[in-house]
């Protein structure tokens, strides 16, 4: 059994790689570790994400140096007795084939096999759940029995339904939502695998078993998740006009990704703690993300606002005194009547809008924050549209603290550490990637910067087992075009990362215009990054 290694993934997380392969016996080890860290956590720990063959650690670089990390990671994966993996099963009522699974005739065609005897095979399994990923909820189920091996459709689908069953390689799964994907689709279910409303989202966690049941007909759906009710306001803004995109953001999620959840969260966090406290808000609370073509909002009574982040020029207009400029990162009083408009980008492309008292919506996965790709949170869990209203809450706030204004630049030096799948590039790749200016794609979004440039070549394929990814990763998939990951990022990835751009950085790329900013980046030590 080689020993572990352990690769720091930018300055506030490290992988634990217990294996090459994807083998149930190293599975198991990850999971045992990650047991073992739940347990008994190590001073720094924030939290931890179970995949296939590694374990993503996130910690606090102000309490426990890499350094450290590494030494104490490496001590308890070494062995010692763990805690018995709890036992929990679960029987899948499937409808497999028809309108439920239009790949299962083609795949039965191309493993020469009937309809029937795939069914019976792929039914005739305990699989265990290997991780969660890709989206929340999501459980990779393996392995599949001999011969089931398949691959990925060559060309994915824009839209899967949720409950969908699919298989890929040697694992089977079920989409817990309607969300793009390449598995080859063989039947379907009713159960909902995610409800952000449940103490325990995600119905199926690693490590638990799960069996397919073929049925006629699939038991009615569940339930839609009852919003629970909380305190309420009355309205203090409604929307005129959304903009491009405008969503409520605050700090977004800590403590979920091994369910799959995405942190989301405002992609420029320095603009959030600015905007806040100019209101004498709490760094975290809930407000506006406005990206590139800011909202108009009219206000229904008296209230502080400040905006921060991106010039979009923002503007209050007063029916007794005009247009005034509003000064960024500075709390200003706005009248019942008065409109918040943005004229149009100066620089930078998201400003963020907080309100005194901070915007008031429900609290999912300790956050209000806004997940787009998988439509929970926030604002009914999608960007705001004309007719919205939002209600702030009634807390009290502190003595407002204005920030000097910041200057975005539309080309960026940004510092990365090497890693942590660097060693499957080619030798020169990584000096290619940090004497490149890279152009960001206008297909960019919360998601990840798409850049554009010289083709990166791998070394070993760009394809890896899926493990942890957190924002500010940096993929390169098989075209050899990296995409630095941002607020939305998928908790994990399959393909081979090269550098993670460090914490304090991560704002800049927020600010980046898609179709238009340049990047370069700089690599530095993790003992750099930390200090």
């Amino acid at each position: 059994m080689k020993p572990p290694r352990v690769l720091p993934v930018g300055d506030a997380a490290v992988t634990v790689e217990l294996g090459e392969s994807l083998d149930p016996a190293t599975n198991h080890r990850v999971r045992a570790l990650d047991r073992a860290l739940r347990a008994s956590p190590f001073a720094g720990l924030r939290e931890t994400a179970p995949t296939l063959r590694s374990l993503l650690v996130l910690y606090d670089p102000a309490v426990a140096g890499f350094a450290a990390v590494r030494r104490e990671l490496r001590s308890r994966a070494g062995g010692g007795s763990v805690a018995a993996e709890p036992l929990r099963r679960h029987e899948v009522p499937t409808r497999y084939g028809g309108d439920c699974g239009e790949d299962l005739e083609p795949l039965a065609h191309s493993l020469g096999v009937t309809v029937a005897e795939l069914v019976r095979r792929h039914a005739s399994v305990d699989y265990t759940a290997l991780m969660l990923g890709f989206t929340p909820g999501f459980a990779y189920l393996g392995l599949l029995p001999d011969g089931l091996s398949v691959p990925r459709q060559a060309t994915p689908r824009v839209r899967v339904p949720a409950g969908s069953v699919g298989l890929a390689g040697r694992m089977t799964g079920v989409y817990p939502v309607a969300s793009p994907g390449g598995w080859q689709i063989v039947g379907r279910t009713s159960w909902r695998l995610f409800d952000p409303w449940r103490e325990e989202p995600a119905r199926i966690a690693a490590g638990d078993r799960v069996r397919f049941v073929p049925v006629e007909e699939l038991p009615d759906p569940e339930p839609a998740p009852r919003v629970k009710a909380s305190a309420h306001q009355p309205p203090a803004l409604e929307v005129i006009d959304p903009g491009l995109l405008t969503t409520v953001q605050d700090a977004g999620r800590t403590g979920w990704r091994r369910y799959g959840v995405a942190p989301a969260g405002a992609a420029d966090s320095r603009a959030l703690v600015c905007a806040n406290r100019a209101v004498g808000n709490p760094e975290t609370a809930a407000a506006l993300e406005c990206t590139l073509v800011g909202p108009t909002l009219r206000f229904l009574r008296p209230l502080r606002f400040a905006v921060a982040g991106a010039d979009l020029g923002a503007v209050l207009e007063r029916a007794d005194l005009g247009v005034w400029p509003v000064p960024p990162g500075a709390a200003v009083l706005a009248r019942p009547g008065n409109v918040l408009r943005f004229r149009g980008r100066v620089c930078g492309c998201r400003a963020v809008v907080a309100l005194a008292g901070g915007l008031q919506v429900p609290v999912l996965l300790g956050s209000g924050s806004t997940d787009l790709q998988s439509g929970f949170g926030g604002h009914a869990g999608r960007a705001l549209l004309a007719g919205d209203t939002l209600a702030v809450s009634d807390r009290r706030t502190a003595e407002p603290l204005a920030s000097p204004a910041e200057t975005h630049a539309d080309r960026v030096t940004l510092r990365v550490v090497p890693g942590p799948q660097a060693d499957r590039f080619l030798p020169q790749t990584l000096r290619l990637f940090l004497s490149t200016a890279w152009r960001l794609r206008d297909t960019s979004d919360r998601v990840g910067c798409r850049l554009d440039g010289p083709h990166l070549a791998h070394r070993k394929g760009a394809e890896i087992l899926s493990d942890g990814m957190v924002p500010g990763s940096v993929q390169v998939p098989p075209d050899g075009q990296p995409i630095l990951m941002l607020a939305d990022s998928p908790t994990t990835g399959g393909y081979a990362k090269l550098a993670t751009v460090v914490g304090a950085d991560l704002p800049r790329a927020a600010q980046l215009v898609p179709g238009s900013g340049e990047v370069r980046f700089e690599a530095v030590t993790v003992e750099d990054a930390q200090r």
